[in-house]
């Protein structure tokens, strides 16, 4: 099963209601999966400023004292936004990899969601609705989104297993599906120098695709050389810092619609999760084909 809603915005009047647009097409989503839900924000220009989404099982003490322990590790200011579970670290753009290098030091327990300089992500164990509502993603503003509700069919109930997965910085991926040959890509990918924080297939797809990305391909051309080496039934909605990607398996057995106007394209599981978006009467519907990429960029 699981539900997968996308929105990439080409109107910038539209970006203070993303969040909004995309809670309320994630939640029409739910009982396709209502074991734990994400959204992964891409936010408006980047100001040279690096941020890590995080989150810890006990934030109580996680987080307290971690942005000046941080900033002394690093030798940057630091700043922490707590949201729930979760938290925003702020810092200058360069310090980002020795941040998270000391994190794993510091706070043990405290996992990295995304980490870029315009990416914010936010999952949980949950029905999307309350999700959403933890972590207050209707008031977030950005240039287009991604959300995924899941239903584990092969994994446990996990914060770690929810989507989206993000490997690269500014990057990330949800699936709808199951990869055949995902055990062996990822003992590829790690003797490439990939890291892996979970067994699941999704998170393999998305370093594939970090992995292309770093090489030099476009979103566009990484998702086709996906198509000659992930092996499965899919479909895949990739964002990265300017664009915004979707691609499905040859056989295409997941179902999926898009929409697109002036101002916006839009992915859904189903149609029902398109419907309430502005315009959508006028929008151009279709069902992407099998095998076949579409990505727009900023």
């Amino acid at each position: 099963m699981c539900g997968i809603v996308g929105l990439f915005l080409k109107d910038r009047s539209l970006e203070p209601r993303l969040g909004a647009l995309l809670t309320e097409m994630l939640v029409t989503m739910t009982d396709r999966g209502p074991d734990s839900a994400g959204i992964a924000i891409f936010g408006s220009d980047a100001d040279d400023e690096g941020k890590l989404t995080v989150q810890s099982a006990d934030p109580a003490r996680d987080f307290a004292g971690l942005a000046e322990a941080l900033g002394e590790a690093v030798g940057a200011a630091v700043t922490l936004e707590q949201k729930d579970s979760h938290a925003v670290l702020r810092m200058p753009l360069g310090a980002l990899g020795a941040a998270r290098a000391a994190l794993g030091e510091l706070r043990p327990g405290v996992r990295v969601m995304s980490a870029g300089d315009i990416i914010e992500i936010y999952k949980e164990v949950g029905l999307p609705k309350d999700v959403a509502a933890r972590f207050e993603v209707s008031k977030m503003s950005g240039r287009h989104g991604i959300g995924h509700t899941r239903m584990a069919t092969e994994s446990a109930v996990t914060t770690m297993g929810a989507h989206p997965f993000s490997t690269g910085p500014d990057q990330c991926l949800v699936h709808n599906g199951s990869l055949s040959n995902h055990n062996g890509l990822r003992r590829e990918l790690k003797r490439e120098g990939m890291r892996f924080e979970t067994e699941n297939d999704t998170e393999v797809a998305a370093a594939y695709l970090s992995h292309k990305l770093d090489q030099g391909l476009s979103l566009g051309a990484a998702l086709e050389a996906g198509l000659e080496d992930l092996d499965g039934f899919y479909t895949f909605v990739v964002g990265t810092k300017d664009g915004f990607g979707v691609v499905r398996d040859p056989i295409a057995c997941k179902p999926a619609v898009m929409a697109e106007t002036d101002q916006y394209v839009a992915f859904g599981s189903e149609y029902r999760a398109l419907v309430n978006l502005p315009g959508i009467e006028t929008a151009r519907v279709w069902e992407p084909e099998p095998a076949t990429v579409y990505f727009w960029n900023h």
